[in-house]
This record gives structure tokens, sequence and C-alpha cells, in this order.
């Protein structure tokens, strides 16, 4: 099963971090912007949700990933989907609806790291490092990995989230006390 070690942090601009996120990308590499609409819905175990791009391709997402901050290791498995509109009728259906989230997405290829600058609707700006493991390779590995870019990208700790774009989103909707 596919896994990578994921770091997520609050950033001030998109823009202003993409400079240096060129710098470390590969040879060649062009920064990729994408359109996207994640549909989660209730499932129980780990996350489910349904990505449809601005194309209307879709994949349905399912993965496992501890709501902390730092680094982390994610296992995930993906498949295309055909007709993401009908399939997320049918799911809102079977499972409930969670939440939505809606992402302008910058991402870079940089070695076995997707940067991913993203502006996310309701939220702001976020930088998202997915270190994607080899074979045979630890997730303590993936986290020196990401740290290490982290401080090229002059990224602290205190910037570090935890949990989903959805998480953040429900409790910016929740009333302080």
């Amino acid at each position: 099963m596919p896994a990578n070690v994921e770091i997520k942090a609050r950033i001030a601009s998109v823009d202003a971090l993409l400079p240096r996120a060129r710098a470390l990308a590969d040879e060649d590499e062009i920064p990729q912007l994408i359109h996207q609409d994640d549909t989660f819905f209730h499932v129980p175990h780990g996350r489910l949700k349904l990505r449809v791009f601005a194309d209307g391709a879709g994949e349905l997402i399912h993965y496992h990933r501890p709501d902390a901050q730092g680094p982390k290791l994610s296992d995930y498995l993906i498949t295309a989907v055909a007709d993401p509109d009908s399939l997320r009728d049918v799911l809102e259906r079977a499972c409930g609806l969670l939440g939505r989230v809606v992402k302008r997405r910058v991402l870079v290829l940089a070695g076995q790291t997707r940067i991913h600058l993203d502006s996310v609707q309701g939220l702001g700006d976020f930088l998202e490092l997915e270190v994607v493991l080899r074979e045979g390779q630890s997730a303590e590995e993936g986290t020196q990995i990401a740290r290490a870019l982290m401080a090229t990208l002059g990224v602290p700790d205190d910037d570090l989230v935890g949990g989903a774009y959805l998480d953040l989103l429900s409790d910016e909707a929740t009333p302080g006390p």
C-alpha cells in the first residue's frame, strides 16, 4: 500500500513561497496549477474523499493519517472515477456527507516529495509536503526529508497544523465560548 510522510503548515502567501519551492524542483519541473473539489463522507475507519478536478475527472481516495502536528505517516488507496457527480450522490446517500473542501493547488515535484502550495476556500494559504516513501524506506527517513525541506523553505514548527483542511474549516465554523 502506498504511504507518505506529510506535514501541513499555514503560510503567509502561496505567491511568496512559490519561488523557494521552485528552486527545490526537479530539473525541467514546471509547477502545475490544479483545482480540487474534495467531498468527504462518513466512514468507520480513516477518511474517504471524492476529489473532482476542473476538467470533471475524479478520484476516490481512502486514507489513514493521525491528526497530529508535524510529520505523520499516511497510507492511502486511490482509484480513478469516471462519473464523480453520480458517485458523490451515491456516497452521500449511503454514508452521509461530512463536508467539502475547495482549493487551488500549485504542485511542485522535488525528488520524492510533492510540495503543495494550497489556497483553501475559507481558510487561506498552506504548505503541504508529501514525502512519498519508497519500498523499504522508513517513516523516520521520510520525516527527516520533510524536516529538511521545511527548514529550507523557512517554515517554522510554530506554523504546523494538525488534522485535515476539513477539520480546520469545522473549527473555523464553530463559535468560541
